[in-house]
């Protein structure tokens, strides 16, 4: 099977949609600048409050029209004045539409009025889709500034993921005061330690040469006698001082499994596990693909065209922290979505 087409024939699907949170000064624009400059095929809308701040290479920049900046790598950077719904319009409706968007958010900002918006404007909805809400938090200050931890608290209870930033400036006793303060006010949160926000792709993303559209199984794979196999693969970032490396697993299977009961499965998964994605054969509607999106606690399962002249098979690949993927519990969990 090769891979299938972004959209599948179907027509054009919803854009990812990547909210980045964070109070002032976490890392926030160190992150869009490495996603501006990164190696994802991707062209990406970026929403800021102010893109003079984002640090683009001049010979990367090749126009320059009000509040937006065009890429030669087919993104835009976009400076948001006041009405958020209506710059995302105006991003989706460009000549050459973003395949994905990123939205920065204002240090003091509460993401919870953002991710409303994207639940509650019905033009939005058939245009984008909200993919991840991530985190940035400071290692080194984030107890600074007491008498707006709750705003920082909101901005970490409603992420997806969340990046512990500046690792390297802090000691051991640091990182496990911090773990031990979201201990008490989380339940399985995603945790990921980073130095200048050196996050893999992979984990961040979940579009372009990541979308589960673009799958390819691999010969290697092994398989047993009943059509199944899983499989580790290489680290995707190596360690750097505190900095956590990643690695990924896979699974496949021929035979149709439950998409209620990988629905549940994915909602279980494991805190060292950060994103899952698949093309799934599902019981449930045999002739079209599922698609698996999950973000650390976000689980999305919608169906959506019809397999035509490929052979139905489901893909799964998982990207976790180094150490906390265990295959055999894995597969073991997908395997009773059979």
């Amino acid at each position: 099977m090769r891979a299938l087409d972004r959209d599948g024939g179907s027509g054009a699907q919803p854009v990812p949609v990547t909210v980045l949170t964070g109070f002032l000064g976490a890392g926030k624009t160190t992150l869009l600048n490495l996603i501006l400059h990164g190696d994802h095929g991707l062209r990406v809308g970026v929403l800021v409050n102010d893109f003079g701040s984002v640090n683009i290479d001049a010979d990367l920049v090749v126009d320059v029209d009000s509040d937006v900046v065009s890429l030669a790598n087919g993104c835009v950077c976009c400076s948001i004045r006041d009405d958020l719904v209506e710059a995302i319009h105006a991003t989706l409706d460009r000549l050459e539409q973003p395949e994905y968007l990123l939205l920065e958010a204002s240090g003091v900002a509460e993401p919870s009025g953002i991710a409303t918006t994207f639940v509650d404007d019905g033009s939005l909805a058939e245009r984008v889709r909200l993919d991840s809400i991530t985190c940035v938090v400071d290692a080194e200050q984030v107890f600074a500034v007491p008498e707006l931890m709750e705003t920082k608290i909101w901005q970490i209870a409603f992420a997806d993921m969340v990046i512990l930033n500046k690792v390297d400036l802090v000691d051991d006793d640091q990182i496990a005061r911090i773990k031990a303060w979201l201990d008490s006010r989380f339940h399985r949160y995603r945790l990921i330690e980073a130095t200048h926000c050196d996050v893999p792709l992979e984990v961040l993303l979940g579009a372009g040469r990541f979308d589960p559209a673009r799958l390819e199984p691999s010969a290697e794979d092994p398989e047993d006698g009943g059509g199944n196999g899983s499989r580790n693969t290489a680290h995707l970032g190596h360690s750097h001082g505190h900095t956590a490396s990643f690695t990924t697993w896979s699974f496949e299977s021929e035979q149709p499994l439950s998409l209620e009961a990988l629905r549940k499965a994915a909602s279980r998964l494991p805190a060292s596990i950060y994103r899952a994605k698949g093309v799934i054969h599902s019981s449930d509607a045999p002739e079209r693909r599922a698609v698996l999106q999950v973000v650390g606690k976000r689980v999305e399962l919608p169906l959506q065209d019809e397999w035509g002249g490929w052979v139905p098979r489901t893909q799964i690949v998982v990207i976790g922290a180094a150490g906390g993927i265990d295959g055999a519990i894995l597969r073991d969990q997908f395997q009773k979505c059979v």
